[in-house]
């Protein structure tokens, strides 16, 4: 008996010494997060891990090199795409006045890092300034004068950054979301109402022609949905058989947690991939907000959910990599998403609101 307090504080002693062995050995390891070597946490990031598969980019504003958010960008990408100064109505605000600056700034800091650039986008309903297709009173142009603006405008944007962007997104989403299979077009679409399918044609012959080297995309979002696939399959199927210079289809991939299923990724993947076109994942977010939530909270289940979907899809772009010439996140870190609306975040993306990786991020390199 008098024996037993001390074997029971030589245990407790043992115990503790264990733990603290445990701690030591864990916090020296080499071995991070997921089993990921220390040291390669200091030194690679998404670009490094997926160097072997295609490029990973990022969309960008004018300073977003600077700073901290600029050397996560430079460490973690090799592409980038501009999110909004390229855009008609950025770009080519009135019919005789261009605004090159913000756009060159993106193109000389992604150039001196070493990085691809994306153009997005020559020809959009959005986004586009009221000018290019009304006129002084505000009533449409007619289709002569529509037409003329839109060469001289893509004619002059390609020119301006030939040699410096190697692709360009040249229509933007011009396929109905309606589950009526024989409505193609959408309504919204000024150049379609005024020209018919007369310009989509006319648009990429005129990006050809004023850089012939340049990638040629089709670009739109809910590529997975099977009546919208098909819609935009049968479009580009129609170009090509009339050889049409379009070379890519952009699948923008806004995603969210439960949708889209990796079976319709696969598929939209191989559907395009079919056509013999290359295929990029352009503006890919998953985010964590639905309809019926009202939390505006990042809630360990939401990150789980998240971090299991982002493992699937890049689970499927690495299977898939014979097919795909790019990924690119739209935007840089959650600090800031065009998702974010109402008071409420996203959360949509790799990086959390102080630019460190997420959960997610360890399951997209961990492979």
């Amino acid at each position: 008996m008098k024996n037993k307090p001390i074997l029971i504080r030589t245990g407790i002693t043992l115990l503790s010494v264990t733990l603290l062995v445990a701690v030591i050995i864990f916090l020296t390891s080499s071995k991070g997060p997921w089993g990921i070597d220390s040291g390669q946490q200091d030194t690679k990031g998404l670009k490094d891990y997926y160097k072997n598969f295609f490029p990973i980019g990022v969309a960008v504003g004018p300073n977003s090199f600077d700073g901290a958010t600029g050397e996560l960008v430079k460490k973690n990408f090799n592409s980038v795409t501009c999110e909004n100064v390229m855009k008609p109505a950025l770009i080519h605000p009135e019919q005789n006045r261009y605004n090159w600056e913000p756009a060159d700034k993106i193109v000389a800091q992604a150039q001196a890092a070493g990085m691809k650039v994306r153009g997005h986008t020559l020809c959009w309903h959005a986004q586009t300034g009221a000018w290019m297709t009304k006129d002084a009173e505000g009533k449409p142009v007619s289709k002569e004068v529509a037409l003329a603006r839109l060469k001289e405008h893509i004619t002059t944007v390609v020119s301006h950054f030939k040699g410096k962007v190697y692709c360009w997104d040249v229509l933007n989403e011009i396929i109905s979301d309606s589950a009526n299979v024989n409505k193609m077009y959408m309504d919204t679409d000024p150049w379609f109402n005024i020209c018919g399918e007369e310009y989509i044609p006319k648009i990429y012959q005129w990006a050809h022609e004023a850089d012939p080297d340049a990638i040629l995309f089709y670009n739109d979002y809910n590529t997975e949905n099977p009546v919208k696939r098909e819609k935009i399959y049968n479009m580009l199927k129609k170009l090509l058989a009339q050889g049409v210079p379009i070379h890519g289809v952009g699948l923008q991939a806004h995603w969210n947690m439960n949708n889209p299923t990796e079976d319709q990724i696969r598929e939209s993947i191989d559907k395009f991939a079919s056509l013999g076109l290359k295929i990029q994942f352009t503006e890919l977010d998953v985010t964590t907000i639905s309809r019926r939530d009202t939390s505006r909270a990042f809630t360990p289940e939401k990150e789980k959910k998240q971090m299991e979907f982002y493992k699937m899809a890049f689970k499927v772009f690495r299977e898939k990599k014979d097919k795909i010439t790019g990924v690119t996140f739209w935007n840089v870190s959650d600090r800031g998403s065009w998702l974010d609306r109402g008071g409420r975040k996203a959360y949509p993306l790799l990086f959390d609101t102080n630019n460190q990786p997420k959960k997610a991020y360890w399951e997209v390199v961990k492979f």
